[in-house]
């Protein structure tokens, strides 16, 4: 294995590098300190008991990252790692706070009798370390506590600014190995944050981690943003922008903050929506009272319209393959989902369960799309492509607009209250059993869930 520094030389301009196996500490036996907190001992690996201490560090060097230095930032990491894991349902994770701090050494060396002894299955060990050119070295090790076996491993460099990517991918790195799933923690979040009085919103585009933490807004509310969505590589955002009733579709590129106008109308339009490849957008535009979805290029030009009928076709949403697409219509009398094949054929629609359903979702899986469905409340629920096998996964006065986290496992939507009119961002597991609000700076609607980044 190459020596930690000659990787880092090699990979020296990266933002974030991933080590599969990085450098540990030096093994020695580990003291057997007590353990003041407790985790449970369900054998369900959905209830798995996760102790995570707080990161330790071979020496406490002054980091931007933290005021007080790698140590503090330690449990810093640990916290976040903790947060992660609690708040997706599945663990139950004992944080920094409550648990003994390890040393250096012990990292590789856990005290498996005091762990087991207070009930704990999995283990969490970790380190950080300060380098020389201000760059952060975070170690990440799983534990099964039961057969004093380490699991798995990971390292990353980051600069003190991304230390919390580190804490995501350590905690994307317990979560798939012990579920089995693709990880989702280090993915950031864009929406529509709103402020102001009911009948004069104020509407900007804004992202965060997903976590909630880093927020900033993207756009200054001179002008309406609305549906902003990821590309499939995360450089970039797609959002529909409303000036004095123009409507506008505009790419936001992330890394440069620029944006490219791709196409404008005099026309209501709504809900641009990327393609798996990122090479195309869809749209819906209204045209003489009859609404209907459009193609364009990412790079503007020629619009091919992909349906023709009489009322209102909106909000296609590709299947993972692209090969389909999934999109609401009211040709039948009432909102419904219909699906059709990419190039516009094959239309038919899919929901005959009662009521209206609208923005349908195809999951990253390909396997359930998540809509809204609307029976008096407005509720999330999910079904099969074939529009069967209906569940739900909501139950309150006014959820709406469901977006998927990139392992097509959670699911956001934004809440109105029925009686303030504030909005607010929700998510949700495919159990329907674990729904959390995720804190936003004002009312927040249109989530869209990005992908896991690299």
């Amino acid at each position: 294995m190459k020596s930690l520094l000659a990787i880092l030389a090699l990979l020296a301009a990266a933002p974030l590098v991933a080590q599969d196996r990085p450098t540990p500490p030096a093994e020695q036996p580990a003291a057997d300190e007590g353990l003041t907190g407790s985790v449970s001992d369900e054998s369900d690996w959905q209830d798995l008991g996760i102790a995570i201490p707080g990161f330790a560090t071979d020496a406490d060097v002054a980091t931007p990252a933290s005021s007080g230095g790698t140590a503090a930032l330690g449990k810093e990491l640990a916290r976040v790692i903790t947060s992660d894991l609690r708040d997706n349902g599945l663990f139950l994770p004992v944080g920094p706070d409550v648990l003994p701090q390890p040393t250096y050494p012990e990292i590789t060396a856990p005290a498996f009798p005091t762990w087991k002894s207070r009930n704990a299955d999995m283990l969490v060990h970790g380190y950080v370390q300060g380098m020389a050119d201000g760059r952060l070295t975070v170690g990440c090790y799983l534990y099964d506590v039961a057969l004093q076996s380490e699991l798995v491993r990971g390292g990353w460099v980051v600069t003190p600014a991304d230390w919390r990517r580190a804490a995501h991918k350590c905690a994307d790195l317990v979560y798939s190995r012990l579920s089995g799933e693709s990880p989702f923690f280090d993915s950031k979040i864009a929406y529509i944050a709103e402020t102001g009085p009911k009948d004069h919103r104020v509407k900007r585009l804004a992202i965060m981690d997903s976590d909630g933490a880093n927020h900033r807004f993207i756009t200054s509310g001179a002008a309406m943003a609305l549906t902003p969505r990821y590309s499939p590589d995360y450089s970039k955002l797609l959002y529909l922008s409303y000036l004095n009733g123009n409507p506008r579709i505009f790419v936001y590129d992330i890394g440069t903050g620029t944006q490219r106008l791709v196409a404008q109308s005099s026309n209501p339009t709504f809900a641009p929506r990327w393609s798996p490849d990122g090479k195309t957008i869809l749209y819906s535009m209204a045209i003489a009272g009859n609404t209907d979805i459009y193609r364009v290029s990412t790079m503007g030009g020629a619009v091919t319209r992909l349906t023709d009928g009489p009322g209102i076709d909106i909000g296609g949403s590709f299947s993972p393959d692209g090969s389909r697409i999934v999109f609401e219509s009211d040709r039948s009398g009432s909102q419904q989902v219909y699906m059709m094949n990419a190039d516009g054929t094959d239309q038919r629609r899919i929901t005959f369960f009662g009521g209206r359903a609208a923005t349908p979702e195809w999951s990253p899986r390909g396997d359930q799309i998540a809509f809204t469905h609307m029976v008096g409340n407005f509720r999330i629920a999910v079904m099969s492509p074939s529009g069967d096998n209906l569940r739900y996964l909501t139950n309150s006065w006014q959820d709406e607009a469901p977006t998927w986290a990139p392992n097509g496992r959670i699911i956001q939507f934004f809440r109105t209250e029925r009686n303030t009119g504030r909005t607010g961002l929700y998510q949700v597991d495919l159990t329907g059993r674990n729904l959390r609000r995720l804190k936003t700076p004002v009312d927040a609607s249109d989530p869209a869930w990005g992908p896991v980044l690299p």
